[in-house]
């Protein structure tokens, strides 16, 4: 599968133009795990500890016969590693990872992988549950900017919460605080609206691609959200949100 994907003129000519580091073939590879895992796939976050993106790539694809770690009781996890295989190969496609790149190409999205400054070394605390890489469209530097503030709440909320929520997220951002919510309807739209309402600096982390503006209604947030500060997903562009996503 790597070698169809570096072979790909396009594609490759969209990564470095997205990635800008020197890593290509990781980043091709982790864009890939970013197309056929879902956020906080443990055996794909497992599988990349173990080998690598690259070559754990090779072995989403079948190219091994046995799982090359093992689960929290120890046992070689080949069962977990066969039932992996067969949710990811039916995503496992060239097509679909070339329009990753080009998608993002298309709206000025950057790639962010572990070992990039802008990698917020925080994910590290999720384990086999971290992302594989980050899409990011906007500020990428927010994401290691200090100190950063994450608020979430209800997206049927009262008119009180909602206030609470913005003079609180108001008064972090005037002070130079990051704020990071959801981009959902209620208290995510409340803080969002409220940190750039004093000219600070916010980050709204989605369950679709960020060329995806969801809820629809937060359309234009999401838009001055992606210019004044950053707009974040693990999914790459083309995703559509899910329910099981904004928990993820």
């Amino acid at each position: 599968m790597m070698r169809l994907l570096l072979g790909d003129t396009e594609l490759m000519a969209a990564a470095r133009r997205i990635h800008g580091g020197e890593a290509v073939a990781d980043c091709v590879a982790r864009a890939a795990w970013t197309v056929i895992a879902e956020p906080g796939d443990a055996v794909a976050g497992a599988l990349i500890g173990a080998l690598g993106a690259e070559e754990a790539l090779s072995v989403a694809a079948g190219g091994r016969s046995r799982s090359p770690f093992t689960d929290d009781t120890g046992e070689v996890g080949f069962r977990a590693l066969r039932e992996a295989q067969a949710r990811w190969r039916p995503r496992l496609q060239q097509e679909a990872v070339r329009s990753a790149f080009l998608g993002a190409l298309e709206i000025g999205a950057r790639l962010v992988i572990p070992g990039d400054p802008q990698w917020p070394d925080a994910l590290d605390d999720l384990g086999p549950h971290a992302p594989s890489a980050l899409w990011v469209r906007g500020r990428v530097e927010l994401l290691t900017a200090s100190p950063r503030v994450s608020m979430v709440g209800a997206r049927a909320s009262s008119g009180y919460g909602e206030q609470v929520a913005a003079e609180l997220a108001g008064d972090l951002a005037s002070t130079g605080a990051v704020v990071v919510s959801g981009g959902a309807y209620g208290i995510d739209g409340a803080v969002h609206r409220a940190a750039l309402g004093v000219g600070g600096a916010t980050i709204a982390f989605l369950a679709g691609g960020v060329d995806r503006a969801y809820p629809v209604g937060h359309q234009r947030l999401l838009q001055q959200i992606s210019e004044h500060g950053a707009v974040v997903s693990e999914p790459p562009c083309g995703t559509a949100p899910t329910k099981w996503r904004f928990l993820a």
